[in-house]
């Protein structure tokens, strides 16, 4: 039995040693190398690449196409100059205000792009003084990032359509919810555009354009919408969350980061109908909603601009035809805000747009990560704090998977009774092991053991795990969500640390030792576990096990303090659960004589 056990525990321990090795380089490295990259400088120039029917892919400073219809929009001279602070960048073009109940900002009359976004209910750090979210900024600024609306002409056409140069005529000098814009522009040709924009009281933009011909000759012209930003953003790094280029296209989630982007320059994406097309951070994202009854093309593109790396994701939808007399009109929509769940779903059913809720990461698990959410949600509101939601939800899920656990716990105690039997096979056919075998499983029959049930319950837990832990590392709801004491912010690491009395010294502890009170609490409750059990007769493993809780402290020291306490809680359930178990079934509880044996072998020998 012992070295059916010992072999378990091998197994388990070089899992867990394996994890613990592709944690650290996702969880810790990756995102400690990502925060040393310095920031890009100053932008060259400011354009976007205006989709163009059938043209391949183009951005500025890239290689002129030779597809005869791929003409690079131009450099305007009007266009603000690079280099500039976010204010100076902002003053170049008149602008109209944008007030609404979550977002403060401003659309440029030089342009019409929507460049200028704050998000109002969010701050950079708990601090209530603290800067505001900034989502959009101009050209021009040191991190341009914008959403652009227009019309392209069709092939061989020379008709005047609005440019990033364009001065368009407001109706008004304020947006709100309220009181929607219109925005006009005469080409000069008998061509009258208009663009109605309206904004909720969340994060939707609704963007109209109507186009009337005045002229004595039909035009046939392409509506697009993108968005654009150029630098690469810091990004967390994590291999579980997605940071990039996102979007439904072609009925799939289509994802892809900066630096693949970079690698392949351009996806494209045809003949798709429905979706949205953008770009995510970890916690905003901005993305193209086109007309969901009608076809369009999609687009991710990167590319330079000088020495500074852009990205842009377009979408290009079928051509409108205006005879003369005539008008057309085309609805597209801009989500620029938090990806706020319940605000995500509600546009996705109200809106109808296919699978806008993809827009939030919720994983391979969706099917148990979404739901996860919703129940810690639901218990959020019962309680008022998301850390106590935690705690509860752990223990429905340790109530979801006792059985298991219980029938786990039944058959390692039987294993334990079936030992002197076991112990007598193996020292009898020593010599030959295949008779051992056959022996051994005959006695498993026999007993009704199944040496394989305790490591169920663990694989089955994983899925659940990992579902948990995306919902605190990428949903906003826990971001700067408070716990009790010193956790202010469950989506951030414990901000204690042991190395300097958790505060009682004063200096600044190094981030690689910031061992919190949380993380410590996880490490004691994960080596009381180990101790419920028989130690490991062999040498490696036991010393495996003896540094395996340390190592697990430093490295969950750096994860949310949301996913430690829900580890450490988890720990001290199924030490509980575990004890319990064996106490009822009459198996000996190894944790008092393990605890004791420490203390006596840490006695001097008496000579």
């Amino acid at each position: 039995m012992q070295k059916e056990t010992d072999n378990k525990n091998l197994f388990l321990a070089i899992g867990l040693s394996i994890l613990v090795i592709i944690g650290w380089n996702y969880f810790y490295v990756g995102p400690q190398t990502e925060k040393q990259r310095q920031e890009r400088l100053a932008q060259q120039t400011q354009q976007s690449t205006i989709p163009q029917p059938g043209a391949a892919p183009q951005l500025p400073g890239a290689a002129p196409s030779t597809a005869p219809n791929a003409t690079p929009a131009p450099t305007l001279p009007g266009t603000p100059a690079a280099g500039l602070n976010r204010e100076a960048a902002l003053a170049q073009s008149p602008r109209v205000k944008i007030v609404t109940p979550r977002l403060t900002g401003s659309i440029a009359l030089t342009g019409a792009r929507i460049d200028d976004l704050q998000l109002t209910n969010y701050r950079e750090t708990i601090d209530k003084t603290s800067p505001n979210i900034v989502l959009f900024s101009p050209s021009g600024s040191p991190k341009p990032y914008y959403a652009e609306f227009g019309w392209v002409a069709g092939q061989g056409s020379n008709v005047k359509v609005p440019n990033a140069q364009t001065e368009w005529t407001p109706s008004a000098q304020q947006l709100t919810p309220e009181a929607p814009l219109t925005l006009t522009w005469d080409n000069g040709q008998g061509l009258i555009f208009k663009r109605v924009i309206s904004v909720d009281s969340n994060y939707m933009f609704t963007v109209t354009e109507t186009v009337e011909n005045k002229s004595g000759q039909p035009v046939t012209l392409f509506p697009y919408g993108l968005v654009s930003r150029h630098g690469t953003p810091e990004t967390q790094g994590f291999y579980i969350l997605h940071e990039g280029l996102i979007g439904v296209q072609g009925d799939k989630l289509q994802e892809i980061g900066y630096a693949d982007l970079v690698k392949a320059k351009a996806k494209e994406y045809k003949a798709n109908k429905g979706g949205f097309i953008g770009i995510t951070d970890k916690y905003w994202a901005s993305a193209i909603i086109p007309d969901q009854t009608k076809a369009n093309d999609g687009r991710f593109l990167a590319g330079t601009i000088g020495a500074t790396p852009t990205y842009q994701a377009d979408v290009l939808m079928a051509a409108e035809t205006v005879n003369p007399g005539a008008s057309a009109t085309v609805v597209t929509r801009l989500f620029a805000g938090a990806k706020e769940t319940n605000v995500i779903d509600g546009y996705q059913d109200s809106l109808g747009i296919k699978n806008f809720d993809l827009l939030i990461d919720w994983g391979w698990f969706y099917f148990i990560t979404k739901p996860l959410f919703k129940l810690m949600e639901w218990f959020y509101h019962l309680t008022g704090n998301f850390g106590v939601a935690i705690l509860i939800v752990t223990v429905l899920i340790k109530a979801v998977f006792f059985p298991l656990a219980n029938k786990s716990y039944v058959s390692m105690a039987k294993m334990k009774a079936a030992q002197p039997a076991m112990q007598e096979i193996q020292t009898r056919y020593k010599d030959d092991r295949m008779k051992m075998q056959q022996e051994l499983m005959a006695l498993y029959k026999k007993e009704k053991i199944n040496p394989l049930a305790g490591c169920w319950p663990v694989l089955l837990q994983i899925p659940v795990f990992f579902a948990l832990y995306k919902v605190l590392f990428v949903t906003i709801e826990m971001r700067q969500a408070p716990f009790f004491g010193w956790i202010h912010d469950l989506a951030a690491p414990d901000p204690t640390s042991i190395f300097n009395l958790f505060g009682l010294l004063p200096f600044t502890v190094p981030l690689f030792l910031m061992v919190g009170v949380w993380p410590i609490i996880m490490g004691i409750t994960m080596w009381l576990q180990m101790k419920m059990n028989p130690e490991p007769t062999d040498p490696t493993q036991k010393m495996i096990f003896a540094w395996m809780p340390l190592v697990f402290t430093f490295m969950l020291a750096s994860f949310p303090a949301g996913l430690v306490i829900y580890w450490a809680w988890n720990n001290i359930l199924s030490v509980s659960q575990q004890y319990i178990i064996m106490k009822r079934m009459g198996v000996k509880v190894e944790l008092w004589d393990n605890i004791r044996g420490m203390f006596k072998k840490a006695e001097p020998s008496k000579s």
